[in-house]
């Protein structure tokens, strides 16, 4: 474990920069998809995360985990995407307690309008800011702060799209 060459004085004043950082990124990415797409930055997650998922769908007690919601809260957002169409619910047949969020055609036709919106962002706000080495680095500090470290390597920047 490492120890903190921050004085004491400092250590707020990092953890305050860091928490300000992620909820001023995630306005202006919540921003930038409403005014292009009509669509919140958590309704952008959820359908983000069944998109990538094998069949577009994922259990809803891992999609919850993988958006960072309690069940309740997500239950509420998948509820909203349902009546907009964006997803469908399925039942679970090995557990009849289980219900699965699916990414309708719809949702996917969503999703696809969305992502470079979502991706020019995350770009302008984040990975042009910083050099590659910083990205790498973020990315390292990050990783270790998730615990996500041993688990996968870190990315380097992908080439620029058109």
């Amino acid at each position: 474990m490492r120890t903190s060459t921050l004085s004491a004085p400092a250590e707020p004043a990092v953890w305050r920069t860091l928490l300000r950082a992620q909820v001023t990124i995630s306005r202006r990415l919540q921003a930038d998809l409403l005014a292009a797409h009509d669509l919140a930055l958590g309704s952008y997650e959820v359908l983000m995360h069944l998109g990538e998922a094998p069949g577009g769908r994922l259990r809803m007690n891992d999609l919850a985990d993988r958006v960072l919601l309690s069940r309740s809260g997500l239950t509420r957002l998948v509820d909203r995407l349902q009546a907009e169409g964006l997803v469908a619910r399925q039942s679970c047949d090995s557990d009849a307690r289980g219900l699965y969020a699916v990414l309708t055609p719809a949702g996917r036709m969503r999703l696809a309008e969305a992502t470079p919106t979502y991706r020019r962002a995350v770009r302008r706000y984040v990975l042009d800011r910083l050099d590659p080495e910083e990205q790498r680095a973020l990315g390292e500090i990050l990783a270790r702060l998730t615990g996500e470290r041993e688990e996968r390597p870190v990315p380097v920047q992908a080439p620029r799209e058109a």
